[in-house]
């Protein structure tokens, strides 16, 4: 099975040359280039929870801090959590990568 990231999971349109990206603009996580390939993800596409600025609920997505309680109850979250088990970057490392 295919590992998806959260913009195809989600199918928000805010990745390049996504479908809204003209009235939304173009996600944090679909460009966060330091994240590309951490949780087998292009991008920051699976490890969106630790990203400022994603679209959630339809509404953008403040600091790590302020949205982590969101994340954690999101489907997405949680299958990347199920789906990387003990190989997943814990959100610490991601931060550190992020210069965090």
């Amino acid at each position: 099975m295919a590992k998806t990231n959260c913009w195809e999971s989600k199918k928000c349109g805010r990745e390049p040359g996504g479908s809204k990206t003209t009235e939304l603009g173009i996600c944090s996580a679909a460009t966060e280039k330091k994240l590309d390939g951490i949780n087998h993800g292009s991008k920051g596409g699976r490890s969106c929870w630790a990203i400022a600025g994603t679209l959630c609920g339809g509404k953008t997505q403040g600091s790590y801090a302020a949205k982590l309680a969101s994340c954690m109850s999101c489907e997405f979250y949680k299958n990347v959590q199920a789906e990387e088990k003990g190989d997943i970057v814990r959100s610490q490392e991601i931060l550190k990568l992020l210069g965090h």
